[in-house]
């Protein structure tokens, strides 16, 4: 029997750096995903990749064995096949994650949205080595038609907040690829955890809380958590309040609160950010992701921005899509 698994990558609207320290964000499951297809068969994971620049083997392993682990006894049996995505590798919109997803859906792990984006979340640690938060996965596998997504990492749980219809999301590649592993990911969440270790859970801090932080770089990393918290929950309003012009702002607020507290901006993505906003009918723009490189997400007045490609000759007209899942095609 031929089995389809799909999960799509994501866009954080607004929200980055906050999960990992227990904030919240609001994301965007997209229409670019990752499909796995083929058949449970054997002991052993046979897949091929319709895209050479995707490093697949640590994931089947690393997901393989966190399947096995929610299936005690009966293991993720084999699997033969192939994986094809349309999500840009190293772009930060969730390529690893769509990854993670697809596969364990193929490889027969059967349980919750949460459930599944958790056991993607203990794979990418597994595969990368890297301690990211649960914002990714959660969202891929949350992800509902025609909504954005406020995510609540203290507590995991999410609500869907429809999209304006007379609004546009774009995202554009900076030029600059990233990876987590490569970066100074790990470091930010460190410095977080210090910082709370001082002042408590960041996503509640007070100014003066912040202001009592001695230490400068541990001061701006909890302004930002603290400060893009709030933004979120503004964010979240406007979109209620099909408000495009109020989220544009705290988006570009946002923008400038990673480049300057969080330091995760590069002078590609700046760059990005300023050719967008150039553009009429660009409301706001912002990196999206970690940062380190990888891409803008900008929002705009409907056909405001119909090529986006032609801002740095890589871009993409998303659509709020639905969460992972699988199916037998035909």
């Amino acid at each position: 029997m031929t089995i389809e698994a799909h999960a799509p990558g994501r866009v954080v609207l607004i929200g980055d750096h906050t999960d990992h320290a227990g904030g919240v964000s609001l994301t965007m499951a997209i229409d670019l995903g990752t499909t796995v297809t083929g058949e449970r068969a054997g002991d052993g994971h046979r897949l091929t990749s319709d895209d050479a620049d995707v490093d697949t083997d640590r994931f089947v392993e690393a997901v393989a064995h966190e399947v096995a682990a929610v299936r005690p006894g009966r293991g993720p049996g084999g699997f033969a096949g192939r994986i094809s995505t349309t999500v840009p590798v190293g772009a930060g919109l969730s390529s690893s994650a769509a990854l993670e997803l697809s596969l364990a859906l193929a490889f027969g792990f059967e349980g919750t949205p949460l459930a599944l984006a958790r056991l993607g979340q203990r794979a990418e640690h597994r595969a990368v080595g890297v301690p990211s938060g649960l914002l990714d996965q959660l969202t891929s596998a949350c992800g509902v038609e025609g909504h954005a997504l406020l995510l609540d990492l203290s507590d995991d749980s999410v609500v869907p907040v429809a999209m304006p219809e007379g609004l546009d999301v774009v995202v554009v590649h900076s030029g600059q690829g990233r990876t987590l592993a490569g970066s100074a990911y790990a470091e930010r969440r460190s410095e977080c955890e210090r910082a709370a270790e001082l002042v408590g859970p960041l996503p509640h801090a007070t100014a003066d809380d912040i202001a009592a932080i001695t230490d400068p770089v541990l001061q701006r990393r909890a302004r930002h958590v603290a400060t893009e918290c709030e933004r979120v929950r503004d964010a979240a309003e406007a979109l209620r309040a099909e408000d495009g012009a109020a989220l544009g702002r705290l988006m570009l607020a946002g923008h400038a609160s990673l480049r300057d507290d969080f330091e995760v901006s590069t002078d590609a993505l700046d760059t990005t950010v300023s050719r967008l906003m150039a553009v009429p009918g660009v409301l706001g723009a912002r990196l999206t992701g970690a940062g380190f490189g990888g891409c803008v997400v900008a929002v705009c007045e409907r056909g405001a921005l119909p090529r986006p490609a032609e801002i740095t000759g890589r871009g993409w007209l998303v659509q709020p899509a639905g969460g992972a899942g699988v199916r037998e095609p035909g």
